[in-house]
C-alpha cells in the first residue's frame, strides 16, 4: 500500500518554511498531496489558481508531489486522495497545542488517519504566511522567505502596480 500524506493549509503564499516541511516529508511518504483548503474565515491575498500554479511549478519535476483544492473537513480531503497521514509543521510550542487538538478531533472522525508533526528548522521559525503577507502589504521585500517562482511573481506584480 502506498503511503500517501496530505499537507493541508492555505499556502497564501507558499513559503520556504513550507518547502522545508514538504522536502522532509518526501523521505517519509511515497506521495505528498498539498491540500489548499478554502477557509471561509480567511480572505486570501492570492487566488487559489495562483497558489496551485506555484506549487505545480515548484514540483513540476517531482511526481511524488501533487496539489489539490478542497472545501470542508481535512479528513474528507484525506479520504478523497486516499491519504492515511496528515502532515503538520510545528514552529513553536503553542503551535503543537493547537495542532494536537485538531489532530485529536481528526482521529475521532477517522481513526485510520494519523497526524505526523514535523518541527521546522530554526531558520524557518519566523517564516509564516501571515507575516509575509503583512510585509508585502507594507511594501517590504519578502524574497528571502519565498520560493523563487513566488518571489518573481510578487516582484513582477509590484513593478506592474508602480507603472
Amino acid at each position: 500500500m502506498q503511503r500517501i500524506a496530505l499537507f493541508p493549509g492555505t499556502f497564501d503564499p507558499i513559503t520556504i518554511g513550507h518547502l522545508d516541511i514538504i522536502s522532509r516529508s518526501l523521505g517519509l511518504f511515497d506521495k505528498v498531496v498539498i491540500g489548499i483548503g478554502r477557509n471561509v474565515n480567511k480572505l486570501p491575498m492570492f487566488t487559489e489558481e495562483q497558489r496551485i500554479s506555484w506549487i505545480k511549478e515548484i514540483y513540476k519535476d517531482n511526481p511524488q508531489v501533487d496539489a489539490v483544492l478542497y472545501d470542508g473537513l481535512t479528513i474528507k480531503c484525506c479520504q478523497q486522495v486516499n491519504a492515511h497521514y496528515i502532515i503538520r509543521g510545528i514552529r513553536y510550542v503553542n503551535d503543537f497545542e493547537y495542532e494536537k487538538a485538531i489532530a485529536d478531533m481528526n482521529r475521532s472522525l477517522d481513526f485510520h488517519i494519523e497526524t505526523v508533526f514535523l518541527t521546522c528548522l530554526p531558520q524557518y521559525t519566523s517564516v509564516a504566511s501571515t507575516l509575509v503577507r503583512d510585509v508585502i502589504r507594507n511594501g517590504g521585500d519578502v524574497a528571502q522567505f519565498l520560493p523563487q517562482v513566488v518571489a518573481d511573481y510578487i516582484k513582477c506584480s509590484k513593478s506592474k502596480e508602480n507603472k
